[in-house]
């Protein structure tokens, strides 16, 4: 019985319905200059603006005290109703310009697109 929980439980998590969530972790480039790294949050943060399938967006800096950021420095999320509406928001000619801008300002990234689950 108490496998058949355990396995139901699975099956609900896998299921996840609702919306993505878009992670980007960024570091930026040593010679990036705060005011252009304020003027390129300001324009991530109009893109929910200019791109239909971006429901919401949210950003903040480390705060971590546990010294385990591997040198990220920034973390910024976008809300999508679907993976779908995150592929056509990657293909969005507006994203495609701001990610090219965007990313040559980085020295590292990590992306990941995930649906949250409950247990």
């Amino acid at each position: 019985m108490r496998e058949r929980a355990v396995s139901n439980r699975r099956e609900k998590m896998e299921e996840a319905k609702g919306p993505v969530k878009h992670v980007l972790l960024a570091k930026f480039k040593d010679d990036v200059t705060p005011e252009k790294i304020d003027e390129l949050i300001k324009g991530y943060a109009n893109l929910v603006n200019l791109i239909e399938p971006m429901k919401a967006f949210h950003w903040g800096k480390d705060v971590s005290i546990e010294n385990l950021h591997q040198g990220f420095t920034h973390i910024f999320e976008s809300t999508f109703e679907s993976k779908e509406a995150v592929a056509e928001y990657v293909a969005h000619p507006i994203h495609v310009e701001f990610a090219t801008m965007f990313l040559g300002s980085l020295d590292k990234v990590l992306i990941i697109d995930y649906k949250p689950t409950s247990v």
